[in-house]
């Protein structure tokens, strides 16, 4: 009768080890750099979104009235400012639908993930705002944008929209329906992060089309 001896293996050689760690760098070393690109392509994706956003709000909100000369100050807006003290930069979308030369509260759009207010007073956003408004509308604190390059967007860091969605500079102290305002030339806006890194987004005019440049599908 033959007896069977099974030999247990109780853990790795040293050479299993070694192997291990090094895949484990590779992986590592490969993960890296993709790791920053998502955060690049998640700051661009979401600004891209809130353009968009901002040309649907027009669409279907219609804020024409040519009966009150002022009525493209109410055009459907989104426009970047910078916090008090430098604390960082901001969004903000809406719409002077009381022509009253300014966004206040109640006329800005709320953000369709949280319901909150898209706009800022100015004040330090170094935290990501108050609370009351969306913590989404904070580029540095959440995306890590550090500056925004208006030269090749006739040096405006706001676009609007006109009830056929085309895109408006310039509108808010018109006074008369005349379409001055309207986009004549490409708009591209240029970002860049803490790291250094850049991305822009183009707006055509006429269509208003909005996309990331270099990145066709975007």
């Amino acid at each position: 009768m033959r007896t069977f001896t099974f030999k247990h293996k109780l853990g790795f050689t040293m050479l299993e080890l070694v192997m291990v760690i090094v895949v484990l760098g590779i992986l590592a070393a490969l993960a890296l750099p993709r790791m920053e690109r998502d955060h690049k392509q998640e700051a661009a994706d979401h600004i891209l979104s809130q353009i968009r956003y901002t040309q649907h709000l027009a669409l279907n909100d219609d804020v024409h009235n040519n009966t009150n000369p002022n009525w493209q100050r109410a055009f459907w807006q989104i426009g970047f400012g910078t916090c008090a003290g430098n604390s960082g930069l901001y969004e903000y979308i809406g719409s002077d639908k009381n022509y009253g030369g300014g966004i206040n509260n109640n006329e800005a759009a709320l953000d369709p993930t949280n319901n909150k207010i898209m706009i800022w007073t100015g004040a330090d956003c170094s935290n990501g705002g108050d609370g009351t408004s969306s913590e989404n509308i904070f580029l540095t604190k959440k995306y890590g944008v550090t500056a925004i390059d208006t030269t090749a967007c006739n040096n405006r860091a706001h676009i609007g929209f006109d009830h056929l969605g085309r895109p408006h500079q310039s509108f808010g102290a018109s006074n008369t329906p005349d379409y001055a305002s309207y986009l004549s030339a490409v708009c591209t806006l240029k970002f860049t992060l803490s790291s250094g890194e850049t991305f822009r987004i183009s707006i055509q005019p006429e269509t208003g089309y909005a996309q990331i440049v270099g990145q066709n599908d975007s």
